[in-house]
């Protein structure tokens, strides 16, 4: 499998891109098509010691840089010789398996949805991240791709979730909740309470009802249900609280000799722990309902996490989940 890769996308680009992209030619089996300056990731690969990994991946020659601050747009008019613009025309004619990139999530958006264009039938592409729970992870979806939607897409964000979940996490028929301020149908805005009644006309899917913001972190559901705005609120505070939490955690195991000792006789619970609530275990997010996979890696990402985020999307690649996701939605409207 060939997964092309945007050198430049992302706040440590290229040299933590580069060195997740050895990590995973090592690691996973998968071949490198790196897009970007051919001379800048050959310098930054012989500064990091990996000119000879590097040889063995190719390079996809870019002219410019997307940054975060470009808009969207940028993408397909005055960044279209970006790296992300020029891997993504790649992926869509077909030079490679599928495409990762950490850069400006909203370009990435519009050039999953332009460029790669989406499934047949798929209103809006979503993104949509795992995170973790108590005992396991869950998806949220809509994580901040559509800011506003109508009822009738987030029905669709729940299918895709839905297939998600259970072709590439495996997870057997996965509880889809819509994220709202009661439990109770008639609680929440126009949109969710009409939302509220096209789910459970779906018969796809496993519609549990409205789900609260705190029952997420305690298996509240496996695919929560929102607009972007919402979802990404709710994304960027989660990933805070889990930060802080682990932070005065450290505080108190470190802040004298007796919490030290007690700290020593839990250290490996509590690596297990950090590991579980690190959202990084999971790399990124897929961007849904494009019609070949995209997807998105954590803009902060170091080494490690890229090595993860192309283990997804190895996975998401082989799951077949495009197909199941077009038959899903095709049955949908039927």
């Amino acid at each position: 499998m060939k997964i092309i890769v945007d050198g430049f996308g992302g706040d440590n680009a290229p040299g933590e891109i580069l060195l997740g992209c050895a990590q995973a030619m090592e690691e996973l089996g998968v071949d490198i098509l790196l897009a970007g300056d051919k001379d800048r990731l050959e310098a930054a690969g012989k500064e990091l010691g990996i000119g000879d990994k590097l040889a063995k991946m190719e390079i996809l020659p870019a002219g410019q840089v997307l940054s975060m601050e470009d808009e969207p747009t940028s993408v397909i008019k005055d960044k279209a010789d970006s790296s992300m613009a020029v891997g993504l025309r790649a992926l869509a004619e077909g030079r490679g398996d599928a495409f990762a990139s950490a850069g400006n999530s909203g370009a990435l958006v519009v050039g999953a949805t332009t460029l790669v264009k989406r499934i047949h039938g798929v209103k809006r592409v979503t993104f949509a991240p795992i995170l973790p729970k108590a005992g396991g992870f869950f998806m949220l979806t809509d994580g901040g791709a559509n800011v506003d939607c109508r009822p009738e897409m987030l029905v669709q964000f729940g299918l895709m979730g839905s297939v998600y979940m259970e072709k590439v996490m495996g997870i057997r028929s996965p509880r889809v909740g819509l994220c709202n301020v009661g439990n109770e149908a008639h609680k929440g805005d126009d949109l969710r309470k009409q939302a509220h009644a096209l789910f459970q006309e779906c018969k796809g899917i496993n519609f549990i009802g409205n789900v609260e913001g705190r029952e997420l972190p305690y298996d509240g559901c496996d695919v929560a249900v929102t607009d972007g705005f919402t979802g990404n609120m709710m994304l960027k505070l989660y990933e805070g609280v889990a930060l802080a939490l682990m932070d005065q955690i450290k505080g108190v195991l470190t802040s004298g000799l007796k919490n030290k000792l007690a700290a020593a006789m839990v250290y490996n619970d509590m690596k297990k722990l950090k590991k579980h609530m690190d959202y990084n275990e999971y790399g990124g997010a897929p961007i849904m309902g494009a019609k070949k996979p995209v997807f998105k890696i954590h803009g902060s990402a170091k080494a490690a996490t890229v090595k993860n985020a192309l283990r997804l999307t190895r996975d998401y690649t082989r799951s077949g989940i495009i197909a199941d996701i077009a038959e899903a939605v095709g049955k949908k409207q039927e």
